[in-house]
């Protein structure tokens, strides 16, 4: 619905040739679709009880994400499959460059497809599909608008040491809830923390502007806007990848960790 607005806004009545202009109108709805689709992959589950019989079975943990996984994929395939006939059927109408269109058709597959990662990994952490549905529409659309958030940060180097604070503590709080051991969380912690002072202490200039530029940098929707704009981007796809192995890895060692508890 959203990219057949979009191609009527961009194709039909602005007589854009371009069609990868209406995928940009289809990614933002991503932030309502994604969780929406991933908030029972695991939590429901978990409230049920029923994730003892995926226990008893034998496969691994790996096999029961990834599975979950694909399927998703498949069902999100679904409306894409659709929104791939659009620039053949403009093309016979008009002039349509296809190379751009199916570049930007990839690119929206792959993104979502990392979005997906992320909503599984929510979904694993909670027994509430409510929960983790607000909590996964809240981080994707901090992601979506991070680019625009990061002109009104502090760029200094004292905000940028004080926020890294925030994501120190949030990766230890990770260690502490996969590993279950609160010692190895606070080293982290406490490694970390270190880290940030001795290098502020010796350099405090290295983190003028930092945090405004991870800001723009962890954005997954500012890096499909160049495929919107022609560009095929292969740090933007090695980018997209990273974030599906990082948060499928994640989503293991969650349902790792209640297996063996």
């Amino acid at each position: 619905m959203a990219a057949g607005l979009g191609a009527m806004l961009y194709n039909i009545e602005a007589a854009v040739s371009n069609f990868e202009f209406a995928l940009s109108c289809f990614s933002v709805i991503c932030a309502a679709i994604v969780p929406i689709l991933t908030m029972r992959v695991t939590a429901e589950e978990r409230k049920q009880r029923t994730d003892q019989l995926l226990y008893a079975l034998p496969i691994t943990t790996v096999q029961i994400i990834v599975g979950k996984y694909l399927a998703l994929l498949a069902v999100y395939m679904i409306p894409l499959g659709m929104i791939a006939v659009y620039p053949l059927i403009f093309a016979q109408f008009g002039e349509v460059y296809l190379p751009t269109s199916y570049g930007s058709i990839l690119a929206l597959f792959i993104m979502g497809a990392a979005l997906i990662a992320l909503g599984v990994f929510i979904s694993s952490l909670t027994d509430n599909q409510g929960f983790a549905a607000g909590i996964g529409i809240v981080v994707i659309l901090l992601n979506d608008y991070s680019v625009s958030l990061s002109e009104y940060v502090s760029a200094t180097a004292f905000g940028s040491t004080a926020a890294l604070v925030i994501p120190i503590l949030g990766l230890g709080w990770v260690f502490k809830f996969l590993t279950g051991n609160g010692n190895l969380a606070y080293a982290v912690w406490f490694a970390l923390m270190a880290l940030v002072a001795a290098v502020n202490f010796a350099n405090s200039t290295v983190f003028e502007g930092l945090l405004p530029s991870i800001m723009t940098k962890l954005s997954l929707f500012d890096r499909f806007a160049g495929f919107v704009n022609g560009v095929f981007d292969l740090t933007a796809i090695t980018y997209y990848c990273s974030v599906i192995v990082f948060f499928l890895f994640l989503s293991i060692q969650s349902l790792e960790k209640r297996r063996y508890n």
